[in-house]
């Protein structure tokens, strides 16, 4: 009888022997293996793997965790391991653009989306969003000025910590982090990208993208770093633009592919199917 759903996420240089190390040890503390991807990056020598257990009746998570730390010494890996039922802590950060914070409270509370909102951030107040219903999710007023932007982030920082924020979510917030918040939040923020590849950056991308004449526009999650927009990408869509279209059309567009890209790339993070491979990433779809 199946008890508790588990995930493992893993990645180590690669060598013979660890599929076999991992699932023998996990069949020997009594779980189930009822998913399994893995990837060996021949260019980067890295070993990728993303297993989904069962553990049935009189298996006990503290011994498996146990043995998991045993195989992760004999092979040097990396590894996350977590109750697929425990939803994790997501604090979102908006602008006055709201289309993907619309989205992503929908498919929250749909079920969609399997998070546990602690808090939404803006440097916009409250009255922006009157027309959103938060459910009961702490709003966060923090301007942001030339003189105050450290501040203004350090108090973002203290929040992450003061709701134990597993993952942060920039839903088109339209300021740059710093160096220094890029790099402690390295891993656990995700934004999204008004570009399939950032070529049009600044103020109106899309009326720049249709300046060119582009026959596609598109969006691109990605995991934030000290680059601005040039962190490990995880997932990117397009849509073709006819010379009809207008810049109010690209917009429009623009703003539904975001939603979706952003949806999908928390959905695949919450769910352990994202590794960082250096300067990219290895996303086990489902």
């Amino acid at each position: 009888m199946i008890i508790d759903d588990y995930i493992l996420a893993l990645s180590c240089p690669g060598r013979p022997g660890i599929v076999a190390a991992v699932s023998a040890r996990l069949y020997g503390l009594g779980c189930d293996i009822l998913e399994a991807h893995q990837f060996d990056d021949a260019a980067t020598g890295r070993f990728f793997m993303r297993v989904r257990f069962a553990l049935t009746a009189g298996g006990d998570i503290a011994a498996v965790r146990e043995g998991l730390d045993e195989v992760a010494r004999q092979f040097a890996f990396d590894w996350r391991l977590r109750r697929r039922q425990d939803r994790q802590n997501v604090l979102l950060l908006a602008s006055k653009q709201d289309h993907c914070l619309a989205d992503l409270l929908y498919r929250w509370r749909t079920g969609e989306l399997e998070m546990n909102p602690v808090g939404i951030v803006s440097n916009h107040p409250r009255e922006t969003y009157a027309h959103l219903d938060f459910y009961g999710i702490p709003f966060h007023h923090l301007p942001v000025t030339a003189a105050g932007k450290a501040a203004q982030e350090a108090e973002i920082f203290r929040l992450v910590g003061e709701t134990k924020a597993d993952l942060v979510v920039l839903a088109r917030y339209m300021q740059i982090l710093s160096n220094d918040l890029a790099a402690r939040l390295s891993g656990r923020c995700i934004n999204i990208h008004h570009s399939f590849l950032p070529g049009f950056k600044g103020a109106k991308p899309y009326h720049q993208a249709h300046d060119r004449g582009v026959k596609l526009i598109g969006a691109t999650a990605h995991y934030v770093t000290a680059d601005l927009d040039e962190g490990p990408i995880i997932e990117q869509d397009v849509e073709r633009i006819a010379h009809h279209d207008t810049p109010d059309a690209l917009v429009r567009k623009g703003r539904d592919i975001e939603r979706r890209v952003l949806a999908r790339a928390i959905a695949w993070h919450l769910d352990l199917r994202v590794l960082i491979d250096g300067g990219k990433t290895v996303v086990f779809r489902d």
